[in-house]
C-alpha cells in the first residue's frame, strides 16, 4: 500500500472466525457492549453484506466508526448510504452520512474509551486521551458515518 492509499486493515482469520460467533450471538439477541450486526447492499454485487459493528450514540446522534480503515463495509456503506442494523429479530433501518475528517475527533474519542480494548490495536497507539490534533492526524485513516434510524 503506498501512501496515498486508503488505510485498510484486513481481519486475521482467527479475526473472522471470532466474527462470526459474534454474529451468530448478536442473531440471536445477544450482544457485547450493544454490538449490531451491520446489514448493507454491497457496491458490486447489489446484494446483502453484513459485519460486526460497534455502533456509538454521542450527543444523541448515532454513529459507526471502521477502525480497520477503509473496510469492505465502510464502501459499501458510502456508496448504499443506508443500511440496517440487527439485534436479535430487532431491525433498525438507517441513512447514512460520512462524517468529514475535520468534525470527527468529537466521534472517535469517546468511540476509542467505549471499545479501546477491542480496537485500540488499529489506531497506532492513539486513545481517548489524545490531544485533538492526533485525532485529527488520525481522521483520515477511519471512516466515520452519522447514522438516521428510520425505522
Amino acid at each position: 500500500m503506498n501512501d496515498t492509499a486508503p488505510r485498510y486493515l484486513a481481519p486475521k482469520s482467527r479475526d473472522l472466525m471470532f466474527h462470526r460467533v459474534l454474529s451468530t450471538l448478536i442473531k440471536a439477541g445477544i450482544t457485547m457492549r450493544g454490538m449490531r450486526l451491520l446489514s448493507v447492499r454491497g457496491r458490486k454485487s447489489g446484494e446483502p453484506r453484513s459485519a460486526v459493528v460497534g455502533p456509538l450514540e454521542v450527543d444523541g446522534q448515532l454513529y459507526l466508526v471502521a477502525p480497520r480503515g477503509n473496510t469492505q463495509w465502510a464502501r459499501n456503506l458510502r456508496a448504499a448510504g443506508e443500511g440496517q442494523l440487527r439485534l436479535g429479530r430487532r431491525v433498525e433501518h438507517f441513512t447514512a452520512t460520512e462524517v468529514a475528517d475535520a468534525d470527527k475527533p468529537p466521534v472517535l474519542r469517546p468511540y476509542l474509551k467505549v471499545w479501546k480494548e477491542d480496537i485500540g490495536v488499529f489506531f497506532d497507539g492513539v486513545d481517548d486521551n489524545a490531544p485533538e490534533a492526533k485525532l485529527l492526524e488520525i481522521a483520515a485513516n477511519h471512516p466515520v458515518f452519522r447514522l438516521r434510524v428510520t425505522s
